[in-house]
């Protein structure tokens, strides 16, 4: 049975045998902002992705920029776009391009260097809204999260639809920004569904459109498939979600290992992730770009070594520690290279990531290429008790004399 949720009164109600123009009319306030669906009554996992947010919040502090194309990144450097808003995206401005690209499609625009400080605070203030509504918070990251809204840990007995709708409205009117949800039953939908309508979108997918609403769509929406793994599939003829949606399990696992029991479940509107509040962390880095190419070696190891020293104080402060090291460099072209190692033991220490960070990047810069950026991090990481065990030697000279 279809009801409508408007997304302005809140207002919930059964639309049946109504033309779709009138379903989607409000019949308490008249508002054309609601939301029919059949199975809007059962839904219970959310995706809620703020539009634009680094922009929003610039242009929420500075009301004269709302007309204008702005971008938040460094003006003048050899950075990217962190954010573009949406009239910068008209022209072709997005996340991750190459500042001097986006200077190029919109000359016109407004550049403003982030303010990191600022958007955690927004961030803050939009998660304390996000604790109305349920116990159960996995950010992943200042913009985004994903709710669980099941009976356990939704705040209330309303039905989750309209506790979002009411967030939403919350955040808009007390932050001064506007967010996009996806609603659904599961991790992987709610997220497609967020990216639907934006921006101040609210999108659903439900059981009974899950697969046929899939099997349009190309193979890198699908969760965990990046740029590599989809030249793969492309080149085993695979395009559309529709083209893998045939296969059996046991193919999907010959075809593409492990990953490809959670690839079955995926194109066919499955996923059995939970929403985790407290994900582990799987990786700590630091890198950073340069003003001018580098190609000497000596010249790319000195800008190893802060990144080295920032890496282990934040493996300190979070009491981890890494087992495998690793290095990332982008060529002049911007063509990403990674190069990893494993270490015997797992450490925090500058001087071991340095270390093992300058033998595999003498492998890499001989010379015939340069780079703008380089980077280096830790993986596999464990908690700090596991790190640096003491040598013989350490172990030998004992505490140091008062």
């Amino acid at each position: 049975m279809p009801l409508s949720l408007c997304r302005d009164c809140l207002d919930i109600s059964d639309r049946v045998g109504l033309p779709l123009d009138a379903a989607q009319r409000c019949a308490t306030c008249g508002s054309t902002r609601s939301i029919v669906h059949e199975e809007i009554d059962t839904l219970d996992i959310a995706h809620i992705d703020c539009d634009a947010f680094y922009a929003s919040v610039e242009k929420r502090d500075d009301p004269t920029l709302n007309d204008k194309p702005l971008i938040v990144g460094h003006p003048g450097g050899r950075g990217v776009v962190t954010t573009a808003c949406y009239i910068a995206r008209r022209y072709g401005c997005r996340s991750a391009m190459p500042m001097f690209r986006a200077m190029q499609l919109c000359p016109h625009a407004v550049v403003i260097p982030p303010n990191m400080a600022k958007y955690k605070a927004v961030s803050g203030d939009i998660r304390a809204i996000f604790s109305d509504v349920s116990d159960c918070i996995e950010p992943l990251s200042l913009d985004e999260a994903y709710l669980d809204l099941t009976s356990e840990h939704r705040t209330s007995e309303r039905l989750p639809a309209i506790m979002l709708a009411e967030a939403q409205q919350r955040i808009e009117r007390e932050i001064g920004i506007t967010v996009s949800i996806g609603l659904s039953y599961n991790k992987f939908l709610a997220k497609l569904a967020s990216d639907l309508q934006k921006p101040r979108g609210y999108s659903i997918i439900g059981r009974a459109e899950a697969r046929d609403f899939l099997a349009g769509l190309p193979i890198s929406k699908i969760h965990g498939v990046g740029t590599a793994t989809a030249e793969r599939m492309r080149a085993q003829g695979f395009e559309l979600i529709s083209d893998l949606q045939g296969l059996s399990e046991r193919e999907f696992h010959a075809r593409f290992g492990k990953f490809g029991e959670r690839l079955h479940q995926f194109v066919n509107g499955e996923d059995g992730r939970r929403v985790t509040p407290d994900r582990p962390t799987k990786s700590v880095s630091a890198e950073d770009t340069f003003r001018t190419d580098l190609s000497r070696l000596p010249d790319l190891v000195a800008q190893l070594r802060p990144l080295c020293d920032q890496v282990e104080k934040r493996l300190v402060r979070s009491e981890l520690a890494g087992r495998t090291v690793v290095l990332k460099l982008k060529t002049s072209d911007f063509q990403i290279i990674t190069r990893n190692r494993q270490l015997a033991r797992p450490t925090q220490k500058a001087s071991v990531l340095l270390e093992t960070a300058v033998s595999l990047l003498q492998r890499v810069a001989d010379g015939r290429q340069s780079f703008r950026l380089i980077g280096v991090g830790v993986g596999d990481v464990v908690p700090a008790s596991e790190a640096d065990p003491p040598t013989l030697f350490d172990a030998a000279a004992g505490p140091d004399e008062p």
